[in-house]
């Protein structure tokens, strides 16, 4: 979060840095080249006023020995041309060489023979190599009898421009690196309530409503943030402690007198007559009755398992462990066959309350719900399922995905949409003993840790008429020990 809110600021002040160094920068380089064409434009005058003396009274060697000294003094070629273009004082040579990589001396001498002056060279970039040309007439309006031009390398300008330019974006680079020194320790203290929030809302999510957040740290509108979240989490969890409390101490509270008045219609039976509507009415009695208290079973699960917050890891096998011999038990006195197919070493989040008993619940509804043949349990390691164990801050980010699948009836995908809400029951299990809670509660519990159950179709019915039924827990995998996605158990 530090990084991301320097990559907003910091792009910010070097914008701001550069809005300011640029036209700086610019104002540099123009200045050291107006400062090197006035000093050239002072040297041609004075050249130019010679000249004018020396072609005027035919004493020229004197000039010439000078043009030929600056030439030598600092490399720069000085000559006198006449109208014509002709060089008649001045390194004639180094001229002409010179002369032929700038293709605007043409129309500067042109100029300077019309009478015009030289204007500054626009070309100060440290990237551009041209030379600095600068012509000065010799004599005055009509009477010009020839021009001074002179031909400046400009590399040297151009290095102290490139060290100008230096010292400035070290200059630049002082309140940037100032910034980031500041704003990291500033960005961590401002942000810090904001990752323990992060924390805090993650661990809320996967059922922990005990958490807290400190509201004594950090900036004035985060500590009151934090303190407002804190009067919120209190009241949330209130509510669920009573609400979870009703249910618990209604259903304890209901199960007396539901006792009694069990026992008391079931007293009646032998007052009743066998050939009488009495005896349909008493068993419809004593059904509901047992219905009742089944529900009220139910409800009182329930609340234990949702009061059970916080998921933790465990080994796959020893789950298995406990569980296949009994599954095995009940499907062969049920006349089914039970196939188990998991790799060994699965670590996994487990959900609140055991993913044993999840796994107890989706066997038990294959056997009583489902009137199939073949039970087969299935685990695999999938790689990176997003979505599914964010936030537990164990997940590496692959997923075990156990499937729990069934040849007997299925449910069509209506059905399934609505197999996941309390209390719900298909039409053709309406005589068949439960109360509709089983696998709503389970997929609250596996949602609590970052997991996810979802219904699909099972396996093929051996008659071919359809697929039976299959329930799919996707749980986040645990680091710390190594997965084998290779081998498996044998089918049994």
């Amino acid at each position: 979060m530090n990084r991301r809110l320097l990559a907003v600021l910091v792009p910010l002040a070097v914008l701001l840095v550069a809005a300011l160094g640029v036209p700086l920068s610019v104002t540099v380089a123009e200045r050291e080249m107006q400062e090197t064409y006035v000093d050239r434009l002072g040297d041609v005058g004075r050249f130019a006023s010679l000249a004018d003396t020396a072609l005027s009274t035919g004493r020229t060697e004197a000039l010439h020995q000078e043009l030929a000294r600056y030439h030598k003094l600092y490399g720069i070629p000085v000559v006198v041309i006449d109208t014509s273009g002709t060089v008649l004082l001045g390194p004639a040579e180094a001229y002409q060489e010179a002369a032929r990589a700038e293709p605007a001396l043409p129309r500067i001498v042109t100029a300077a023979l019309a009478g015009a002056r030289s204007e500054p060279s626009g070309a100060w970039a440290p990237w551009d190599n041209s030379a600095l040309v600068v012509a000065e007439p010799v004599g005055r309006d009509s009477e010009v009898v020839g021009a001074v031009v002179t031909i400046s390398d400009l590399s040297t300008t151009r290095e102290r421009i490139l060290v100008r330019w230096a010292r400035l974006a070290g200059l630049g680079l002082l309140p940037l690196i100032a910034l980031v020194a500041v704003a990291w320790p500033v960005s961590a203290w401002v942000l810090r309530p904001v990752r323990k929030l992060d924390a805090a809302t993650s661990r809320i999510s996967q059922g922990d409503l005990t958490i807290r957040v400190d509201a004594e740290a950090g900036p004035t509108e985060l500590r009151r943030l934090a303190g407002s979240f804190n009067i919120m989490m209190d009241a949330v969890e209130n509510s669920v402690h009573r609400q979870r409390a009703f249910v618990s101490d209604a259903s304890h509270q209901l199960r007396n007198p539901l006792t009694s008045l069990r026992l008391a219609v079931e007293s009646l039976d032998p007052h009743l007559r066998p050939e009488g509507d009495g005896r349909q009415v008493y068993d419809v009695a004593v059904d509901e009755l047992k219905a009742m208290q089944r529900m009220l079973n139910s409800l009182q699960a329930s609340a234990r398992l949702e009061s059970m917050r916080t998921a933790s890891p465990v080994d796959l096998d020893e789950v298995l462990t406990t569980r296949v011999d009994r599954w095995r038990a009940l499907t062969a006195s049920a006349g089914q066959t039970l196939s188990v197919d998991v790799p060994p070493g699965l670590r996994l989040l487990e959900p609140p309350g055991g993913l044993g008993s999840i796994l107890d619940e989706l066997i038990s509804n294959a056997l009583r719900l489902s009137d199939a043949q073949l039970v087969e349990v299935r685990a695999r390691v999938v790689p990176g399922d997003p979505g599914v164990g964010s936030g537990n801050g164990t997940a590496t980010g692959d997923v075990v995905v156990i499937t729990v699948r069934d040849d007997g009836h299925g449910v069509d995908a209506t059905e399934r949409a609505q197999a996941l809400q309390r209390f719900w029951r298909s039409p053709r299990h309406q005589n068949v003993s439960g109360t509709g809670l089983g696998l709503a509660i389970c997929a609250d519990l596996v949602a609590r840790a970052g997991g996810e159950l979802r219904l699909e179709e099972g396996l093929p019915r051996p008659d071919g008429t359809g697929h039976g039924f299959a329930a799919v827990i996707v749980l986040p995998v645990v680091p710390g020990v190594e997965s084998s996605r290779g081998a498996t158990r044998t089918p049994v």
